[in-house]
């Protein structure tokens, strides 16, 4: 198969196996993106890949080859990394061309793509700078420049964006969408942002402890969550989480935690299997629904981000977040009454951890 594979990848350090039997299997095309916390694995798994770091087991198929012993410039990938590395001596156009000109590329070509690349990212005017001379995000746009250049079937890239401000940020997470959509070549690429991971990713890789957690569209990790790890790390405020059962109250299906009994809306039919069992209910704020149905709960903090407010609950025991639009007042200590949208929550087992119902 074209795009990239992970066939049974093992890696140890001294003896210790950090990583084992991951299979993955990364389309032609795709920007598949590895999240997770700090020292899950993710930078690893990318330098596998990329030749920086060998397997301790498995193998890695780029393009229907197996590269697994083969060199990093043997593999037809280019990588981004974190640091922009640009040489502070050569121009922006050398730094660009470099690479072609170490391999032996004729002159006339290499001006040739450099000056395309250079069109792409919208750098022309800065092919004569020195890197000196750059803002943080014109560096990272040379540095993408310098992969793009190689015309590889695979890009790598680990975390490229984390040394920009939050507005830079923004602007390349668009700059390197567009830059997908153009080229439609596969990229593998890491980051510990969600907010990177959902906009720019085609496919999300969640890993967590050396071990793959959820593959899927970034939609349905967020709305799906395989187990209750995703569901608390992917989305901000996190996931509400809640113990205990359901429960009928009358005609009514209920979700009782012990201290208290949260309404549900919208109860999917299947849900009635589930009745009387222990389980975990997890919902987004944005399930938390504010209505006169819903149970008593004491308002502890209104959050305001402008086009929405997030508003911190004591309700059935737990606190809780629940989303708000701008124009409802909420007071600390005031009186709210909060329900549950039963179509969206995800139910998960106390034990496991895997969910058990999916909104």
């Amino acid at each position: 198969m074209n795009g990239v594979e992970l066939r049974n990848v093992t890696k140890a350090y001294a003896g210790l196996t950090v990583m084992e039997n991951i299979n993955l299997q990364i389309a032609d095309g795709d920007f598949l993106v590895l999240l997770g916390p700090s020292g899950c694995g993710k930078s690893t798994l990318l330098n596998m890949i990329a030749g920086l770091e060998p397997t301790t087991g498995g193998s890695i198929h780029i393009n229907g080859r197996d590269v697994t012993g083969l060199e990093p410039d043997e593999r037809d990938i280019a990588m981004v990394f974190q640091s922009y590395a640009l040489y502070p001596t050569m121009s922006v156009r050398r730094n660009i061309g470099f690479g072609l000109k170490m391999r032996g590329m004729a002159k006339g070509e290499i001006e040739k793509r450099v000056a395309e690349v250079g069109e792409l990212l919208q750098i022309t005017p800065l092919l004569d700078r020195k890197p000196s001379q750059l803002s943080g995000g014109q560096q990272q746009r040379v540095a993408i420049g310098r992969a793009l250049v190689r015309e590889p079937s695979v890009f790598l890239f680990d975390e490229p964006l984390s040394n920009l401000d939050a507005k830079l940020r923004a602007d390349m997470r668009i700059e390197l969408k567009r830059l997908h959509e153009r080229l439609g070549r596969t990229i593998v690429y890491v980051t510990h942002d969600q907010i990177e991971a959902m906009t720019l990713a085609t496919k999300v890789v969640v890993l967590d402890k050396g071990s793959i957690q959820q593959v899927d569209t970034p939609e349905n990790v967020y709305r799906r969550p395989a187990n209750r790890f995703v569901a608390s790390f992917v989305g901000a405020p996190t996931m509400n989480f809640i113990d205990g059962k359901l429960t009928h109250d009358g005609d009514d299906i209920v979700f009782d935690s012990g201290s208290g009994c949260l309404p549900l809306i919208n109860v999917p039919a299947e849900i009635r299997d589930l009745i009387g069992r222990p389980m975990t209910l997890g919902a987004r704020p944005e399930h938390m629904v504010f209505d006169d149905a819903g149970i008593s709960s004491r308002v502890l903090l209104a959050e305001p981000t402008g086009p929405d407010q997030y508003v911190r609950l004591a309700v059935a025991g737990s606190e809780l977040t629940a989303r708000s639009g701008p124009e409802q007042i909420f007071k600390s200590g005031s009186d709210a009454r909060i329900l549950v949208d039963g179509a969206r929550m995800t139910l998960f087992d106390p034990q496991s951890g895997q969910a058990l119902l999916g909104s």
